[in-house]
């Protein structure tokens, strides 16, 4: 892709301190992994939860630990204030209103769409990954684990916009593991996973924004599919990761910037 560049931007900050950074595009989706209520079973569905992930060897200092305050001290309420000023207005034409998709638990459903609610996001849809494995080792013992994971498509009158040409899509996808990509965060999402669901409610040239990128997998799939994206992290370490390893140089795609843009990824918020 030659022209302008395709932003593609991780910020260590708090996605409520974004004013600062003059993002030029309100999002047409808004993706994340709330640490909202996780506490101190945040690696309950992570091997990590043992010694080299064998329950043999008995838990490991991650056992009945948080990953970091967020975990404990995540404000809902704040989060879908600052996604609504993330987000793009209401058009006046059909099909193009952009939307949010929050990971969540199951049992965080109900909490999520009341709080989704109170702050214009009245309608919603939810959304299954199914995977083909499970990580749950405080379920070990169980004959039935969980394979799946959970979000909520957020919108607030108007449909999202849908970039399926015309086709159906169900509301279960396909979680398969990525192969070539570091793990950075415990609770990492596949990078095809992601390309799925920005390709559906984006299109190229549209702003995807993750308010707890983590990981960065979010940002590069927006990147690889044409997408400008942004994402705010506040752990030091995760930033600096997927800054390393996620960000820096990886994608396939190389758009060259006119004299006088930013280069390909922009970091910020040291």
């Amino acid at each position: 892709m030659r022209g302008k560049a395709i932003a593609c931007e991780l910020y260590n900050d708090n996605f409520q301190n974004f004013s600062r950074y003059q993002i030029p595009h309100k999002a047409q989706l808004v993706i994340a992994d709330i640490p909202y209520n996780i506490g101190v079973n945040a690696y309950g569905s992570s091997p990590e939860w043992y010694i080299g992930g064998d329950q043999r060897n008995g838990q490991s200092g991650k056992a009945g630990k948080a990953f970091f305050n967020t975990d404990v001290n995540f404000n809902i309420a704040e989060y879908f204030h600052f996604c609504n000023r993330l987000l793009k207005k209401e058009p006046k034409e059909p099909g193009k209103a952009p939307c949010m998709i929050v990971f969540c638990a199951f049992q965080q459903m109900q909490t999520v769409i009341e709080y989704a609610g109170r702050y214009g996001f009245r309608h919603y849809a939810p959304l299954v990954f199914v995977k083909n494995y499970s990580a749950q080792v405080l379920k070990a013992n169980m004959r039935i684990v969980g394979a799946t994971e959970y979000a909520l498509l957020l919108y607030r009158d108007k449909l999202p916009k849908f970039c399926n040409d015309g086709k159906m899509v169900f509301n279960w996808f396909v979680w398969e593991r990525d192969s070539e990509v570091p793990k950075i965060h415990p609770n990492q999402k596949p990078i095809k996973l992601l390309r799925r669901l920005i390709q559906v409610f984006t299109e190229p040239g549209d702003t995807v924004i993750d308010p707890c990128a983590g990981s960065g997998t979010t940002l590069r799939a927006a990147y690889e599919l044409g997408r400008n994206s942004y994402g705010f992290e506040i752990s030091r370490e995760f930033c600096r990761r997927a800054r390393e390893e996620m960000l820096a140089g990886t994608s396939p795609r190389q758009a060259v910037a006119e004299p006088g843009q930013q280069s390909l990824f922009g970091f910020a918020g040291e």
